[in-house]
């Protein structure tokens, strides 16, 4: 029985490298075949990624912000400055994240009994079982995602690409000014 091998077209980095091979061979291109393939990739994600969310009414933000409440543990409540500094919300637009969310009733609003100032986005019973529900399936998604990578692939490419952002971060501070 013969073999048959799977020939692998060129992917749309690919023709760009060739294209520009052939324009400006002078310039070395390989960063491309990294960057251009990671780009590529996250759009193809975060299109996947922002139709699964969306589907059970939530934006991206939001669910970011119900995410966050819910690492937190109980009671699921942080102030808005402990969610921008969450990692993944960003500062700008909390609150109007804040007043989407309490307006579906998944959050609440509540002042710090000791200290009046401080007001806490806590999960209401409703917003932690959509929390857990959207990313129970957010993990599913993720899964199929990587369907083509074995486990070890996957570990590699995660140590790989913490690599690459220490490289960016550490580029920042050699750019010029």
């Amino acid at each position: 029985m013969a073999e048959r091998r799977a020939t692998v077209r060129p992917d749309a980095v690919a023709m760009a490298i060739e294209a520009w091979g052939r324009e400006r061979p002078e310039l070395d291109t390989s960063p491309l075949e990294v960057l251009g393939r990671l780009h590529r990739s996250f759009l193809r994600y975060s299109t996947r990624l922002t139709a699964s969310i969306e589907r059970h009414g939530l934006s991206v933000a939001g669910f970011d912000v119900l995410t966050a409440l819910r690492r937190s543990g109980e009671p699921y409540r942080l102030t808005a400055g402990q969610l921008a500094d969450s990692g993944l919300v960003s500062s700008a637009g909390v609150t109007l994240r804040i007043d989407r969310l309490e307006k579906d009733g998944l959050i609440v609003r509540e002042r710090d009994a000791d200290d009046r100032r401080v007001v806490y986005s806590r999960l209401t019973p409703e917003g932690l079982a959509k929390v857990d529900t959207v990313f129970a399936e957010h993990l599913d998604n993720e899964r199929r995602m990587l369907g083509e990578l074995s486990p070890s692939e996957c570990r590699q490419l995660a140590r790989l690409l913490r690599k690459l952002e220490t490289s960016i971060l550490a580029s920042d501070e050699e750019a010029p000014q």
